[in-house]
């Protein structure tokens, strides 16, 4: 069977071949070093230089280096059967340098007050990315169908904006949100089935221009709202159009407080087909649409968290309680790219990197989606596919290693050695104690277990050359 680094770089299109071949071993080097340092990973000059020309190299950019991920993730696509979720977030990447204008910045924070007591406000240096993840309803993720990456030369914050400017009244293309729209198309084109995929995202994913190039393209969505839009004849908003009678269910949810401990919520879940206007300042350019809202609020008022209040829009029609809470448990997974996003930092410590300039760290990080990407497939493959056989994770090397370093608990024959027990056994080499009650192993155990037995691996095969 192929190497998963096969499946990732087949599709990469380089200025030359050169560039595609020092790819993989980049990317394979980069894997057995997860979260390390270049000069670590690569571990002599020889290699390390040859990965600084590479980020360096003008040649190169993501969509280069992540045009074989999305083939990949289009074929782990076309297997697949049913609905499919893409999951649209933006995350920021922060760093400290001497020279912040070779990067740009992303944000101003306050640090300290002067001494009248006004704050101190200090701009960050640093990378924004947007990211669109492909995962199934079941929870696996499939790979990113999108990235976009940007930075400002300069920030002055929403709010001083608006002091200026009307936001309703500025076009989406000289927006930022415009990266919704650019990374649903590339998506959806990516995928080529539009009707089987929902494009899902927070408050931020709000856009009437968002839903209109979603209807376009053929394809469906689910945001969060947070604007009270003109609905029916333009007398009423939505909010009170959904007070009027409609269908109603009630829907109990398990969540978990600040402290984590496990409580019980009952939701009084709305949902009802309505009229959307397009904002007055734009109602010449887009259509009406015809849309579901979906209210989910929490009766009582709970102890040591907010209450649950979700306000959906969808395109999708709604028949019944059952489809109504299908679309929560969707909504719910958009969680997945946040944490898709938290391996990045966390996993690949892709903030830690010293890189002087936002081409290549923009380089750098692309090579982390891959990688963050292969971490979080391999964690949730334990939850969501059982079925796959283990050598399409684990090479035979790996499994012999594992059934020596840790012990089996039950008695089941070679017959009993599948993937999650495979997995199970990686985990608890970075530390997961696989306890009755434990929870399916984590992200965190998992990024341990593998640098654990990538080391114990090197060790293995240089003691065989010794022998030899």
């Amino acid at each position: 069977m192929r190497s998963w680094l096969d499946e990732e770089v087949e599709g990469c299109r380089f200025a030359g071949g050169r560039l595609g071949k020092r790819f993989r071993v980049l990317l394979e080097r980069l894997s057995k070093g997860l979260g390390e340092t270049i000069p670590m990973a690569c571990q002599d000059w020889a290699s390390t230089k040859a990965a600084y020309r590479f980020f360096a190299n003008q040649r190169v950019s993501e969509q280069e280096i992540l045009s074989g991920h999305f083939q990949a993730t289009r074929a782990r696509f076309q297997v697949t059967e049913g609905w499919v979720l893409v999951l649209h977030d933006t995350t920021e990447f922060s760093f400290q340098r001497e020279d912040p204008l070779a990067i740009g910045f992303i944000n101003r924070v306050t640090c300290g007050k002067e001494p009248p007591g006004h704050f101190r406000l200090h701009t960050v240096c640093g990378l924004l990315m947007h990211s669109s993840l492909v995962v199934t309803t079941e929870g696996l993720p499939l790979g990113i169908a999108a990235v976009k990456f940007w930075a400002r030369k300069r920030f002055k914050g929403c709010n001083a904006l608006k002091k200026k400017i009307n936001p309703t009244r500025v076009p989406i293309e000289k927006k930022e949100s415009i990266r919704w729209l650019r990374n649903l198309r590339q998506a959806t084109t990516l995928l080529n089935e539009p009707e089987r995929c929902v494009h899902i995202g927070d408050r931020e994913s709000d856009i009437y221009e968002l839903f209109c190039v979603a209807r376009e393209a053929g394809t469906h969505f689910l945001v969060r709202t947070c604007v009270d839009r003109l609905a029916e004849d333009g007398t009423r908003t939505i909010s009170q159009e959904m007070d009027k009678p409609h269908s109603k269910a009630l829907h109990r949810v398990e969540v978990r407080d600040r402290r984590g401990h496990c409580t019980r919520a009952t939701l009084e879940v709305r949902w009802r087909r309505i009229r959307v206007l397009p904002p007055i300042g734009k109602q010449k350019h887009y259509p009406e649409l015809t849309l579901t809202v979906i209210y989910a609020q929490e009766l009582g008022m709970p102890k040591d968290r907010e209450p649950i209040d979700w306000k959906l829009l969808t395109d999708l029609t709604i028949s019944s309680r059952t489809e109504a809470i299908q679309k929560l448990v969707w909504y719910a997974s958009r969680w997945k790219v946040e944490t898709y996003h938290q391996i990045l930092k966390s996993g690949c410590k892709a903030e830690a990197s010293r890189l002087r300039t936002a081409n290549r760290l923009v380089n750098l990080i692309s090579v982390f989606c891959i990688l963050s990407w292969r971490l979080f497939w391999i964690t949730m493959l334990n939850r969501a596919d059982s079925r796959m056989p283990a050598g399409h994770v684990f090479s035979k090397t790996e499994r012999q290693l594992l059934d020596h370093l840790v012990p089996d608990r039950q008695v089941g024959g070679t017959a009993g050695r599948s993937l999650p027990f495979y997995i199970t056994k990686l985990a608890r080499l970075g530390g997961y104690l696989a306890r009755s009650g434990d929870p399916p192993p984590g992200n965190r155990v998992m990024w341990r277990g593998l640098c654990r037995l990538t080391d114990i691996e090197l060790g293995f095969h240089a003691a065989k050359l010794v022998g030899n």
